[in-house]
């Protein structure tokens, strides 16, 4: 593939790049050549059976194993400046609930199986609760509680539903908005078109107008059912192939340096510490990227998997990423659980250059976006890891680099700013999440509590700003000579912990020195080897057994003695 066309496509969308990309790796014979995908239609809805997608499926199997869980809860909250109409924004939500199925799915178990159950569209009344009363740091921890709480409820997938919104009011013209839905009917994509469609049905109903969003041909049900029929025989055999060919015999678990063992039973207890990358330092990453025809995404995935390859010691990195899952036109704008998971391998040898290593992740990104179809929960069917509590199956940290943020929309006479909700859960044991911002590439690295400590994390955060800092300046360094250490750390480790040297009187010699503390500490341990120990009193007592013996040789002041001992 010639270097223009490389960089026409890292300038595509990554959906679009997607799409592309499994559209040319289906052409290429050595590939198996795929079945190319049917249309997706449209099913009556007559009462027959609705199934789940396979990623619900897996949910819907780990809900029945831990049902009060709130680990695939997604909680959004969004600060709303201005005046408010409230009667406006209920309608909006209402005629969303109309619009998007999902919004109105619940699940049941019947003897073939878990089943999708959609319920008729009825009026959304928000939960209102007034914080007027409150100011300063008062009204900001009673804020943050009430964000708190509700990202930590749980749903319940048959009874539902599974979406929830309340308003908080916090001034005369400010309130904070808060949604949250189950993972099972929505994905990070699906917060946005929530907030996009949210915003579009708010300005025509403040204003007296129809909704002005086209009518929806598909919804998520209608793509389920398509990909449980698709998804299966040859076509499934075929795009497993490829995958089985990039992952097998790859390590099982990776061996991050903890603060505390793996607990037996994997927890669930997280939290963030953010991440602001320097905006010339992320522009430097773009254009490295872009030289060598590779994303920003394949870039940073890069540099990651290199600092957990010095982390580890482990040449052998597989981080799991997700992707959007929507390489169809007709799936953008729809709210439902699209979002897969994809395992990325690298092999990081400390002699190869960081420029050989974006190549190797540019190569099997690009065969990993072509083959992105295959469910994860088939894939763990196929390689059949060793199974533990211990650890997630196949990876155990992630990377995510966020394409399309919402805190840009705008509605009439109000603002909008999506407001941070703090970790309290996380799924993986780190998890390195960032988006392109006009100050550069921020985020988070996510990280599970039962294992690190936070400043654990806040040091990987500096070694990963290093190290990037360090590839840009020479990406043909070899991967394994990169500084990862910051300034700080390099003063301490390299200046502070060696200034270890100590006075003591130059004009003694060493015998009296030692005498000396045999008189201040007589049964201290002076010596300590391979479980034996020994006193000074000890010492200086052979000492002395060992000076007589020699005196009896013929020894005396100025001879030369011989020394033949074993190490120790």
């Amino acid at each position: 593939m010639s270097s223009d066309a490389d960089k026409r496509i890292a300038a595509l969308s990554p959906e679009k790049r997607a799409l592309l990309l499994k559209q040319l790796r289906q052409q290429q014979a050595q590939q198996g050549k795929p079945a190319r995908a049917p249309v997706i239609a449209s099913r009556p809805r007559d009462g027959s059976p609705l199934p789940l997608s396979f990623a619900q499926q897996r949910l819907w199997f780990l809900d029945q194993l831990e049902p009060e869980s709130t680990l695939y809860n997604i909680p959004l909250a969004i600060e709303l400046k201005g005046e408010l109409k409230r009667d406006a924004l209920e309608r909006a939500f209402t005629a969303l609930q109309e619009r998007h199925e999902s919004l109105r799915t619940t699940f049941r178990t019947t003897e073939a199986g878990p089943e999708q159950v959609i319920a008729p569209p009825s009026p959304l009344t928000l939960d209102v609760v007034d914080l007027r009363a409150l100011s300063g740091a008062g009204l900001q921890g009673e804020l943050y509680r009430h964000m708190r709480e509700e990202s930590l409820r749980p749903f319940h997938l048959t009874r539902g539903p599974l979406v929830r919104a309340s308003l908080l009011r916090t001034q005369e013209h400010e309130h904070v908005l808060l949604v949250t839905m189950h993972h099972a009917i929505s994905d990070g994509w699906s917060m946005g078109v929530v907030i996009r469609e949210l915003a579009a049905l708010y300005d025509a109903f403040l204003h007296g107008r129809p909704s002005p969003l086209p009518p929806l041909t598909l919804q998520y049900a209608d793509y389920a059912a398509w990909q449980r029929e698709w998804l299966q025989g040859e076509t499934l055999e075929a795009q497993l192939k490829w995958w089985k060919e990039q992952l097998s015999g790859a390590p099982d678990v990776i061996a991050l340096p903890t603060d505390r063992p793996r607990p037996a039973v994997q927890g669930t207890r997280g939290a963030k510490h953010f991440v602001q990358l320097p905006r010339e330092v992320s522009e430097a990453i773009k254009a490295l990227g872009q030289k060598e025809g590779a994303t920003p995404f394949m870039t940073l995935l890069a540099a990651w998997q290199v600092l957990l390859a010095r982390y580890t010691g482990q040449d052998d990195i597989r981080v799991g990423t997700p992707i959007a899952g929507r390489n169809r036109a007709e799936l953008e704008g729809l709210i439902g659980f699209f979002i897969n998971t994809l395992v990325l391998r690298a092999r990081v040898t400390p002699e190869l250059t960081f420029r050989q290593v974006l190549a190797q992740v540019r190569e099997r990104s690009l065969g990993a976006f072509a083959h992105q179809e295959v469910p994860f929960e088939k894939l763990v069917d196929l390689l059949q890891p060793v199974r533990s509590l211990s650890h997630s199956p196949l990876f155990q940290v992630m990377f995510i680099l966020q394409n399309a943020p919402v805190s840009e929309l705008v509605m009439p006479e109000v603002s909008l700013r999506t407001l941070r909700v703090e970790a309290q859960t996380t799924k993986f044991e780190l998890t390195l999440s960032l988006s392109d911002t006009p100050a550069g590439f921020s985020g988070s690295i996510e990280y599970n509590t039962d294992l690190f400590d936070a400043a654990t994390v806040e040091r990987m955060a500096g070694h990963l700003e290093v190290l990037l800092t360090a590839i840009v300046a020479n990406p043909d360094a070899k991967v394994g000579r990169l500084e990862l250490l910051t300034a700080q750390e390099r003063q301490r480790q390299v200046v502070a912990w060696n200034a270890t040297c100590t006075a003591f009187p130059r004009e003694q010699c060493v015998h009296t020195l030692v005498t000396a503390q045999v008189e201040r500490t007589p049964d201290a341990v002076a010596l300590d080897f391979a479980g034996e120990q020994r006193t000074y009193r000890q010492v200086e007592t052979r000492a002395n057994q060992l000076a007589h013996r020699l005196m009896k040789l013929g020894v005396g002041r100025g001879s030369r003695v011989g020394l033949c001992v074993e190490r120790g």
